[in-house]
This record gives structure tokens, C-alpha cells and sequence, in this order.
């Protein structure tokens, strides 16, 4: 029975780490409407120029082969399953929800960066869809009343700050980053937990967490795969992908709903 409950919560562990550093992987090369992967000059090179140097190249090359073989074999099925059980709109409103968690977060980072209008919006968005939207399952106030979602985060401000992005890295299960933007991205993830104010312990936290990934995944199946089919090299396309979705946002942080989810 010890032996049993020792499996049981290295098993959670796992799923726990692989869902936080995978799922994001394969959302990343959707969530950016104006790239166009048909385009024949988006394989003309690399982004122009490499906003960040990559010297660890093979290393990131090698943690890339890592997170498409988990992709395919393990959360990709298990995804698939899951969208063919639940509806796609009850997958929506489970989005919205967690999506909504967030805003505060946001909005924090938004005033951090000066960003005051924009701050604004964030908390409107949150008072609104936390009530009117029911907890946040609904985005009135994106649909009915106009205030867009609007993206901030803590990479965003470091280098509003003038911290430099250090190096492109390709971290293990979780995908295309910077030193910088993963290091926002673990503070940012942080900065949530007391909003899971209703988990008794790190075991449901983790289940918690699991759910809302493989929702999110379950919303961009198959986006990955074209993307890869349309490449000549995937490590780099993904990389160019991260690199324009990251400009675009800095250029104009203003988000589609497709962006959101």
C-alpha cells in the first residue's frame, strides 16, 4: 500500500511538470493571426533580424525533439479524447474562466510598465466578467461592452525596465522562450497560486492546473502538425513563430479572442 501511494504521487509530479512546461508548446504557433506559414517569404530566413542570439543551439534543438515526442505521443491523444467528450463551448467557458484568473496579474503588470489605460481595462475586464460573466465562464465585457482583452506580462516589464532578454532558450516540456520571458513566466505562474484558494493540497492544485492546459490544448488541435508540415526546419519555424507573436504583442498588446485562447 506505501509502495502504491509513493506511485500514485510521483505519477501527479509528473503530470503536474509536464503540464506545466508542455502544454504551451503547441498553442504558441497559433496564437499569432498574422503570420501566414503559406507565405513562401516566411521560410525565406530567419526573423529579421534574431531578435535574440541563440548559443545553445544544439542544446535547444535537442529539448525541442524532447517536447514534439511528448506532444505527439502522450498529450496530443489524451487531448483529442478530451475535445470529443466535452463540448467545444463548455471548453470556451473554461478558458474564459482561467483566462479571467489572470487578470489581475495583468493588470499589476500593466502599471509596472506605465501602461495606466491599459491597466484600466484589465481591472474593468475582471469586475465586469467575474459578475456579469458569471465567475468569468463569459467575457461580457470583451463582446458586449468593447473592453478587449489586453495582454502584460512580467517579461514584458523587465524589459520595459531595461533587462535584456539574455538568450533564446528552448526550455524542457515547455517550449520557445527567452532567460527573461521564462523567468516572468515562472513569477507570473506564482503570482495565481492564491487563486486556488479552493484545492485542500498540491495534489488537486496540480489536477487543477492539468485541466485548464489540456483545455487550452484541446481548443488549437492540429494547428502544431500544419505548422510542421509547412516547414522546412519546425525548430526554426517555431522559433520565428515566437519571435513575431512576441513583436506583434509589444507592437500592439491589444488581443484577438483566437489569441486568448
Amino acid at each position: 500500500m506505501k509502495n502504491l501511494s509513493c506511485l500514485c504521487i510521483v505519477s501527479i509530479w509528473l503530470l503536474f511538470v509536464s503540464g506545466v512546461l508542455i502544454l504551451p508548446v503547441v498553442t504558441l504557433a497559433a496564437e499569432d493571426d498574422a503570420i501566414d506559414f503559406l507565405e513562401d517569404d516566411f521560410y525565406g530566413g530567419e526573423p529579421d533580424p534574431v531578435e535574440v542570439g541563440d548559443p545553445i543551439e544544439p542544446f535547444n534543438r535537442a529539448m525541442f525533439e524532447v517536447n514534439d515526442f511528448s506532444y505527439i505521443w502522450v498529450f496530443n491523444p489524451v487531448a483529442t479524447g478530451y475535445s470529443n467528450i466535452m463540448p467545444s463551448d463548455i471548453r470556451g467557458s473554461i478558458n474564459n474562466f482561467f483566462y479571467n484568473l489572470q487578470e489581475p496579474v495583468r493588470c499589476i503588470n500593466a502599471l509596472l510598465q506605465g501602461r495606466f489605460s491599459d491597466a484600466g481595462t484589465l481591472l474593468v475586464r475582471f469586475l465586469i466578467n467575474s459578475t456579469g460573466g458569471v465567475a468569468g465562464f463569459g467575457d461580457p465585457a470583451g463582446r458586449e461592452l468593447g473592453f478587449k482583452a489586453v495582454d502584460a506580462t512580467l517579461g514584458e516589464t523587465l524589459g520595459v525596465w531595461g533587462i535584456g532578454d539574455g538568450f533564446y532558450l528552448v526550455v524542457p516540456f515547455y517550449g520557445p522562450s527567452t532567460l527573461r520571458d521564462f523567468t516572468g513566466t515562472v513569477v507570473d505562474g506564482l503570482a495565481l497560486t492564491p487563486y486556488y484558494f479552493w484545492a485542500n493540497g498540491w495534489e488537486e492544485k496540480a489536477g487543477i492546473y492539468l485541466t485548464k492546459e489540456l483545455n487550452k490544448l484541446s481548443l488549437h488541435l492540429g494547428e502544431y502538425e500544419d505548422l510542421k508540415k509547412m516547414s522546412f526546419d519546425p525548430y526554426v519555424a517555431l522559433r520565428n513563430v515566437y519571435f513575431q507573436h512576441r513583436k506583434q504583442i509589444r507592437d500592439s498588446p491589444i488581443l484577438l479572442e483566437e489569441d486568448r485562447e
